[in-house]
């Protein structure tokens, strides 16, 4: 029998993509907004490698689990106490829906959010530590507080950011993960200067949009670094002056170098692997920042010469969620879209219906997929 806290006088049936050891799209009970919460149909929702983290058992979450954090679609419906959204909105969900009141979001730093941090993400819940899906099994989890594989989602009223009409609505799905983390470590975390040398490792979705965000901020060299020749093909096409093959060396840090000898003023690890990790800190020149913005599996530990990076005045910095103040950021990129500043489309590699999450995931996993989309309605 259903849980107490899952048993909801009001909801609804929809199909979810939900995860307890294998994939499996299923009827599941979603109960109606509470106060400061709202309802939304999903349009389009990415598929993100935090997302296959979970599948693989890199990251450790309650489960079962409803899957997806990155998503857009239309408000269906508002909880009491929301008067600033209405059906019909338009918006794109964030996966850290900054609870306004703790200190980090007091102080303008939503994406450290010590609410999402102890109770969303690591409990699989909304703010009051309950969740809204359930099935004949109990309760299931939701990821991230968006769970966007799935027809229909219940939010934090800060986790659905109302964005324009006019913007392409699955599009823009993409902006609430990977535009927003890639373009905001960019610009919120590393602050990168015009004129400055950027390297990428890494050119899945978030290291494209890193590729984006350092062209938009005037860099003079982004040296774009993978083992698919597709992907550097396509940095190249979205702002990268310079390609590395990293499946042609030995030593990527070498070939990173013999592009610019004197090492880079910012690198940026969009993959989170040990081993990138620690690419991105040997390939930086005098002054320079390494950004630690792919996600790596629980506890892995990275290593680096410490006297090199004090001696060089060099920096390791992380970005959560590219530093994002998400009401500020996602509007503005959004607008940045439709001003033709951001490609998105070229970025996405495929639209494909809720049931084939798992494959997406599949083929995620192997290399072969940019960002794709899972579309409920397909």
């Amino acid at each position: 029998m259903p849980a107490p806290d899952t048993i909801r006088p009001h909801s609804t049936s929809i199909r979810a993509a939900v995860f307890d050891g294998t994939i499996s799209v299923e009827p599941v009970d979603l109960a109606d907004p509470r106060p400061g919460e709202v309802r939304v149909k999903i349009a389009a929702a990415g598929v993100c490698h935090s997302d296959l983290h979970v599948t693989t058992g890199a990251w450790d979450v309650p489960a079962p689990v409803v899957l997806g954090h990155e998503g857009s679609g239309v408000v269906t419906a508002v909880g009491e106490g929301v008067d600033d959204l209405e059906p019909g909105d338009h918006v794109v969900l964030s996966w850290v829906p900054g609870c306004g009141e703790c200190r980090y979001c007091k102080a303008g730093r939503p994406a450290q959010c010590s609410l999402v941090a102890s109770v969303v993400a690591v409990k699989g819940t909304l703010y009051d530590g309950t969740t809204r899906l359930s099935n004949e099994r109990g309760t299931v989890h939701h990821y991230l507080g968006v769970s966007s594989y799935a027809e229909q989602v219940v939010v934090p009223r800060n986790g659905a950011i109302k964005v324009r009409k006019d913007a392409p609505l699955e599009d823009i799905a993409i902006v609430g993960c990977a535009i927003a983390t890639g373009v905001g470590a960019v610009r919120n975390t590393a602050g990168v200067e015009p004129g400055s040398t950027v390297a990428v490792i890494g050119c899945g979705g978030v290291g494209l949009a890193c590729v984006q965000g350092a062209r938009l901020a005037g860099a003079s060299r982004i040296v774009a670094v993978d083992v698919v020749a597709e992907k550097l093909e396509l940095a190249r096409k979205l702002g990268a002056t310079d390609a590395v093959d990293a499946s042609a060396t030995d030593d990527v840090v070498a070939a990173m170098r013999e592009v610019l000898p004197d090492g880079y003023d910012y690198v940026f690890d969009a993959i989170g692997k040990i081993a990138t990790t620690e690419q991105a800190i040997a390939a930086l020149g005098l002054g320079g920042a390494a950004v630690i913005v792919g996600l790596p599996p629980q506890g892995e530990r990275a290593s680096f010469d410490p006297l090199t990076l004090a001696e060089a005045d060099q920096r390791i910095l992380g970005s959560n969620y590219g530093s994002a103040v998400p009401e500020r950021d996602i509007p503005a990129l959004v607008d940045e879209v439709m001003a033709g500043n951001l490609d998105l489309a070229s970025m996405i590699s495929g639209r494909r219906p809720l049931e084939e999450a798992a494959a997406a995931l599949d083929d995620l996993a192997a290399g072969h997929a940019l960002r794709q989309l899972l579309i409920p309605s397909a």
